[in-house]
């Protein structure tokens, strides 16, 4: 007997959310601009899809065009209807429960960033101050800050289309840090977000280490191109790209960087933007570019880029250590010490760094459109973390160009976006794209990459 593709069912929340007001319940269902029921459709679709080899948000919501989720209220709580849902998030007719556990956590975000943080106007949006305060409430209210632990929360960056050697290295990476006694936090996607999940949970196990962490943060735009995978046990959805970035590097206490494509490099340069702020000199905050002996290239040209774009300045706050998993658990493990020494000696919480000074245009959302990828100021003739801050959002811009449904419409229906940059600039940049295609670093394997920029001088 063939299984079904569908599934229709109704469920109760696990955990994070089970009682909502009328006026909640009413603003899910509200299918408008100004409602709720849009986002909360596509994380939760999301969710459900979860553990599939597609990076296209576009091709998801067209496969699943005819899956609904709607809030049913009652005296006692919540239930959640699901019609057409993606039947491998069900065993014998029954959600898997971590699904469950993930698809309450959307619940949970998407009330309360449109609350407290989008309608009620506690938090002044326009200010550095008040941005971050969003996103440690946003944070604070999923459960992420864990004042009892000391500092051993590794963020993982790298890219969803990897091969086969870089996840498997990506893996061994994560086993060593677990074997350390290192949390793993991560975009919470396939390729190198996946790999180091899997590597450590493999090591906890080993440990017999309870209360391990998976932490994977996303966000709207892209969850649908990067379901979270079968390892992440904490989820938040962060309202915009710019409040996710400022989420990793705030409750991380390390980063390491494995290859991958535009949104890797987008991090990249919105970390070192960041850390070249001259009040950010002095705290230590380790970061590793690392991949195996094949990786090497990829990690040359990066190198080359930042040397080129931000300068030496910007090489001194990292390490390329290749094909070395073992040295990269210790150095980080090593660096995480030092952090924790820091935090200790200034009094610093371990479970948020409101050290940090992030400056406001790492904090803005940048909507991408063909206006405003043309208007970038893409040139050196800037202070250097102007530049970081605009080559993110080209980088960025490419990402929802690939990926994010309302890119890859605008795409399209008016053709690539179009680069201004200075000739100077241009040739490295290209490069680095170019690199970025013939790697297949662009799109999982199996897909044709159609560029979705033009670069001109």
């Amino acid at each position: 007997m063939k299984e079904a593709t569908r599934i229709s069912v109704t469920i109760s929340p696990e955990g994070s959310l089970e009682v909502l007001s009328q006026q909640e319940v009413n603003r899910l269902r509200d299918t408008s601009s100004n409602g709720m029921h849009d986002v909360l459709r596509r994380c939760a679709l999301a969710i459900l899809n979860y553990g599939t080899m597609v990076d296209d948000s576009c091709s998801v919501l067209e496969a699943y065009h005819d899956f609904d989720i709607e809030v049913i209220q009652q005296d006692r709580g919540i239930r959640l209807k699901l019609t057409n849902a993606p039947a491998h998030a069900f065993v014998d007719g029954s959600m898997i429960r971590g699904i469950r556990e993930l698809l309450s956590s959307v619940l949970r975000d998407v009330v309360y960033v449109s609350n407290e943080i989008e309608k009620h106007g506690r938090f002044d949006l326009e200010s550095a101050e008040g941005i971050t305060n969003a996103v440690f409430h946003i944070l604070r209210n999923a459960g992420v800050m864990k004042p009892s632990r000391d500092p051993n929360l590794v963020v993982c960056w790298g890219g969803h289309s990897i091969s086969r050697e870089e996840y498997d290295y990506s893996k061994s990476v994560g086993y060593h840090l677990g074997l350390r006694d290192m949390d793993i936090c991560t975009g919470c996607g396939p390729g190198a977000m996946k790999g180091p999940m899997k590597g450590a949970n493999v090591a906890h196990a080993k440990q017999r280490r309870r209360n391990s962490r998976y932490l994977g943060i996303s966000e709207p735009g892209i969850i649908a191109a990067e379901s979270p995978n079968p390892i992440v046990n904490e989820l938040v959805i962060m309202p915009d790209i710019e409040k996710r970035l400022e989420a990793f590097i705030r409750v991380g206490h390390g980063i390491i960087i494995f290859p991958g494509g535009v949104g890797t490099a987008e991090e990249i340069l919105y970390l070192l933007g960041v850390l070249l702020h001259p009040d950010n000199a002095d705290i230590p905050f380790p970061i590793i570019f690392t991949g195996p002996a094949g990786s090497a290239d990829y990690f040359r040209r990066i190198d080359e880029f930042i040397a080129f774009t931000l300068g030496a300045e910007a090489q001194k706050y990292y390490r390329i250590m290749i094909d070395d998993p073992v040295g990269v658990a210790r150095a980080m493990r090593d660096g995480i010490e030092e952090v924790t020494a820091f935090r200790r000696e200034h009094q610093d919480a371990f479970y948020f760094n409101w050290r940090l000074e992030i400056p406001r245009d790492f904090q803005q959302p940048f909507t991408p459109n063909h206006e405003s990828m043309a208007g970038l100021a893409l040139h050196r003739r800037q202070n250097v973390h102007d530049l970081a801050a605009n080559l993110r959002r080209a980088f960025s811009g490419i990402v929802a160009g690939n990926v994010k449904e309302q890119g890859v419409r605008a795409i399209e229906k008016q053709g690539p976006f179009r680069l201004n940059a200075e000739s100077e600039l241009m040739a490295p940049l290209d490069e680095l794209l170019t690199s970025f295609v013939a790697q297949g670093r662009m799109k999982l394997p199996g897909s044709e990459y159609v560029p979705c920029y033009t670069l001109n001088t």
